[in-house]
């Protein structure tokens, strides 16, 4: 039975899980969450809870950076190889970055766009932070090191969705990333830089405990349009969490606006899915796309005494433990294999028992042994042998200067042809070159054209909600005494008339306005008071 560890990795925290396969059972021995400040003795910890000192590891690396790259299917693989290289060093070069310091790997996909080309989803990290990562677990049997936006997809068993359906998976960990899945591909990875960070450094500050910090996020409901009645006393940290999740929400939203591909499903995983209500939050605000919590297909919790909450909060060490037994994308292990890992089994074996021979199979049936006839005399035998083993080194050396001169004659050969052949293929690349140049261009003023539209309907969208979203904040912050007699706005420009027979009510009003943020550059002129009531003039704009 195969098994290996997974562990996700952040800044105070370690998710991890054990996972075993035997043939398709998969099962998961022990996982758990382990808040650290050295983190060198949280994963010895974690790998003495575990018993996992021989166990294959498999890690998450970190700041990895997509770029996206197309090429023409008709070329082959090493030409690929060379264009995508190539295409990477043109980018770090328009960067003022060098491109020695990345450590790339590149996955393929099918473009929908053109079908006559391939979409490269072109992974780099910075090798010394690679590095940092994996020394980490030198100690240990580190297999994997994998980017998890690409890994959080072996959670789900793609093939079997019914219908095709196409599938985004917002993973909210420290940073959160969104993974969409297309014709049961993986088509793109986007990075949204808010994240649980955000909110437990906030609890944390007020709380001193990082452990803490994430047990009030747990615990944590969000109420919806349902239960807006509830009062926000009932959980004071709301005000901590929900400013992150309205950024997270909002950024998924102009992600799935500016697709070209219609998401039918969202999947939500990673610390920020174990707050109450987060799905039905996000089904609010993305309401032609079905929501729901991401749990590992292979669950089974019936009879159980486990909650499926507490095997979704480490969604994450589950899915590198999956990458790490074969599941997933092939090609995305930043681990390279150590000179041991390359060797075969039979040569990592201990050498020679009391004997000093070595315990090598291609060794241990060798007969050494060599008969001869008392018949001949010591000087004999010794110049027979002298004269035998000259022979048999010139013979052999006869024989490998001959082999090796017509490997090398071969090799010539095969260089003069291959010589050729790139230079007729160079030819070719830079016709087919010119030729992406004039499509880069079109293409180019299209997805200009179109993120002008976008943007214009997004901002139409947006100044359409603004009275009702106004509307809905002045009533948390109004005064009891304070009338409104009309609201109107102008683009983003927004005047408000009021009334009250107290002075103080409306200045109260005004300080509001501009202290809460629910206007910018907030003005009032001066007041009015017929009949023993005020009237004012207060203008702004929206934030």
């Amino acid at each position: 039975m195969a098994s290996c560890l997974g562990l996700y990795i952040e800044e105070n925290i370690i998710k991890y899980a054990k996972v075993s396969k035997d043939n398709d059972v998969i099962k998961i021995d022990s996982f758990g969450i382990k808040f650290y400040d050295k983190i060198n003795e949280a994963i010895e910890q974690v790998i003495a809870e575990t018993y996992s000192y021989k166990t294959p590891i498999s890690i998450n690396t970190t700041n990895e950076n997509y770029n996206y790259f197309y090429v023409f299917n008709l070329l082959n693989k090493k030409d690929m190889q060379n264009y995508i290289k190539t295409e990477f060093e043109s980018l770090c070069y328009e960067k003022e970055q060098n491109v020695d310091v990345f450590d790339t790997r590149y996955v393929l996909v099918n473009d929908l766009e053109d079908k006559e080309k391939i979409k490269a989803i072109h992974i780099s990290i910075n090798k010394g932070e690679l590095s940092r990562r994996t020394d980490l677990l030198d100690k240990y049997k580190l297999t994997a090191a994998s980017p998890l936006a690409l890994n959080i997809s072996n959670l789900l068993e793609v093939s079997k969705e019914e219908g095709g359906e196409n599938i985004a998976i917002v993973n909210i960990e420290n940073k959160t990333t969104v993974t969409t899945i297309i014709g049961q591909s993986i088509y793109d990875v986007y990075t949204i830089e808010a994240g649980t960070k955000d909110i437990l450094e906030k609890i944390d500050a007020k709380e001193n405990s990082y452990a803490k910090a994430y047990e009030i996020c747990k615990n944590s409901t969000i109420y919806t349009s349902e239960g807006r009645e509830l009062q926000y006393e009932e959980n004071a940290y709301l005000d901590d969490i929900m400013p992150t999740l309205y950024t997270i929400v909002g950024q998924v939203k102009k992600i799935l606006n500016d697709s070209l591909n219609k998401i039918d499903k969202i999947y939500i995983s990673g610390t920020a899915s174990v707050i109450n209500n987060i799905d039905i939050y996000f089904q609010e605000y993305l309401e032609d796309v079905k929501c729901e919590i991401l749990r590992p297909y292979f669950i089974r919790i019936v009879g159980t005494e486990i909650n499926i909450k507490d095997y979704i909060e480490v969604n994450s060490a589950i899915a590198l433990a999956l990458q790490g037994l074969g599941e997933g994308l092939k090609g995305t292990n930043f681990k390279k294999e150590s000179m041991t890992d390359k060797l075969p089994a039979w040569m990592t074996k201990e050498v020679g028992g009391k004997s000093g021979k070595p315990s090598n199979p291609l060794f241990d049936k060798v007969d050494l042994k060599m008969d001869f006839k008392d018949a001949l005399s010591t000087a004999e035998k010794a110049l027979i042998r002298g004269v035998t083993g000259v022979l048999l080194l010139m013979i052999t050396y006869g024989a490998f200067a001959t082999v090796l001169t017509n490997q090398i004659r071969s090799k010539v050969d095969e260089t003069a042809t291959a010589k050729q052949k790139l230079q007729t293929q160079v030819v070719a690349v830079m016709a087919d070159k010119t030729k992406l140049d004039e499509k880069t261009n079109e293409y180019d003023m299209l997805v200009k054209s179109l993120e002008e539209k976008s943007q214009q309907a997004s901002e139409n969208k947006r100044l359409k909600d603004a009275i009702p979203t106004l509307l809905n904040k002045i009533m948390y912050v109004i005064p009891v005494n304070v009338q409104l007699k009309s609201i109107t706005n102008t683009g983003t420009k927004i005047t408000i008339v009021a009334q009250s027979d107290k002075y103080e009510q409306l200045g109260i009003f005004v300080a509001k306005l501009s202290q809460d943020g629910i206007l910018l550059n907030v003005v009032s002129d001066t007041s009015q008071k017929t009949n023993e009531v005020v009237t004012v003039t207060i203008e702004g704009e929206l934030p």
